[in-house]
């Protein structure tokens, strides 16, 4: 809750700042909040994202604890199957994301037909567009900045108060069933581990992303070409599709848990 009404503020801060559709006269596509209505596009699926990873992780967890009571291989791959899982929804959701904003902004920035638009002109619309698209990845990284550390405070909260409570007050070993505290420590494991990292992972795609669209407006050859400044998200979908092929060799019989892992 806090966190939305943050992002609410932020946005109207980024309105009045950088858009100003009230003060802009040339041209009726930038009387549109864009920059402003990304941040909050961004801001709002970096939370989805944390979400998501928490309940991946829940649904995972249990399943990991019970594989490995039957193998410590059967284990492993009920853990390594929640990350890959988490890994590709959230990037594939970032990539989704960005490319449904491009393609909602290209018609009103650039316009249908740049025949009759001067080269020039086109590419400063160009460069235009993609600092727009940039307020994406800076909603992720701001909400990703309150989920590893707000998150961290949890874990370090809970689990400095498990211990204190259970080892040094009752002499009970560390992560004992015994003691409750240890439940609380495993939500804010939750929440600063998995919501905290789910959120930064898409953070610093989304951001990362953005800036590389953003730099390439700044090469001439590069604007002037048929979708050349789509090569960054061009990248990116091809890193999903090559980590995709890479997680077939954890399921190799290659050893121990720990051979695979460096593999």
């Amino acid at each position: 809750m806090y966190l939305s009404l943050f992002c609410l503020i932020f946005g109207i801060v980024l309105l009045c700042t950088v858009d100003q559709p009230w003060a802009r006269h040339d041209e009726a596509a930038s009387k549109a909040p864009f920059t402003t209505i990304a941040f909050w596009v961004g801001a709002f699926t970096s939370m989805a994202a944390g979400y998501i990873g928490m309940m991946i992780a829940t649904s995972a967890n249990v399943k990991t604890t019970y594989g490995c009571n039957i193998s410590m291989e059967e284990g492993f791959k009920h853990a390594f199957r929640g990350g890959q899982v988490l890994g590709f929804a959230l990037v594939g959701l970032a990539l989704l994301i960005l490319e449904i904003i491009i393609l909602s902004y290209k018609p009103a920035v650039l316009g249908s037909d740049k025949t009759n638009v001067k080269l020039e002109v086109w590419i400063n619309l160009c460069r235009e567009l993609f600092e727009y698209v940039s307020g994406y990845g800076l909603g992720g990284s701001t909400v990703a900045l309150f989920g590893r550390v707000g998150g961290g405070i949890y874990t370090k909260a809970a689990d400095v108060g498990a211990d204190l409570a259970g080892k040094v007050g009752e002499k009970l070993p560390e992560d004992s069933p015994l003691n409750p505290g240890t439940i609380a420590d495993n939500v804010g494991d939750n929440v600063g581990d998995i919501a905290g990292m789910g959120a930064d992972l898409f953070g610093s795609l989304a951001e990362s992303t953005c800036a590389a669209l953003v730099v390439s407006c700044s090469s001439y050859q590069i604007l002037i070409s048929n979708d050349a400044a789509y090569f960054p998200m061009i990248v990116t979908a091809v890193g999903i599709l090559a980590s995709f092929i890479t997680t077939f060799f954890a399921y190799l019989n290659m050893g121990s848990v720990e051979t695979k892992l460096k593999v």
